[in-house]
């Protein structure tokens, strides 16, 4: 019998397969916040000189998870410099996870519009079909025989 954890993780990888763009978001997003959080709070209690309150830790992490890095606040120890290295890449891994999610949501709009347009192009091709022996029938009902052997209105 799976564990709930499992469960829980298989629960959360079908909601993700059901609506991959915002699946990838909000996994990202939700790494993401944990990032920054734990970031934050790690970097008060690593680098005490530099972030002297837990606010202060998480004002940094937030303008790093978001690349923004104003600079007024900077780690200093290498504790601190090593988590920074962390939300750094937490930050750009959002926003790549955002984009290819975006860019896939595209691709797949523009798969499912050329899959409609080549069933309707299928619908005229079988329409015209069955109106060419719809045609054939006719002509062969009025004794027209096969097409093309050189009979016509006009000719013998």
């Amino acid at each position: 019998m799976p564990s709930l954890l499992q469960r829980q993780a298989d629960r959360a990888i079908e909601r993700i397969t059901r609506n991959p763009l915002r699946g990838a978001w909000t996994a990202a997003a939700t790494i993401t916040a944990a990032v920054t959080l734990v970031g934050g709070l790690l970097m008060r209690l690593t680098d005490p000189d530099s972030f002297p309150s837990i606010w202060s830790g998480l004002w940094w992490a937030v303008q790093t998870t978001t690349t923004v890095g104003y600079g007024d606040v900077v780690p200093q120890s290498a504790a601190g410099r090593f988590i920074a290295t962390l939300v750094m890449l937490g930050g750009i891994g959002f926003i790549t996870v955002s984009t290819a999610a975006i860019a896939s949501a595209f691709i797949e709009a523009a798969r499912r519009r050329r899959a409609a347009d080549d069933d309707s192009l299928a619908d005229e091709v079988r329409e015209l079909r069955r109106q060419l022996e719809v045609l054939t029938a006719e002509m062969h009902a009025m004794g027209g025989g096969r097409l093309g052997s050189g009979g016509g209105p006009d000719r013998p």
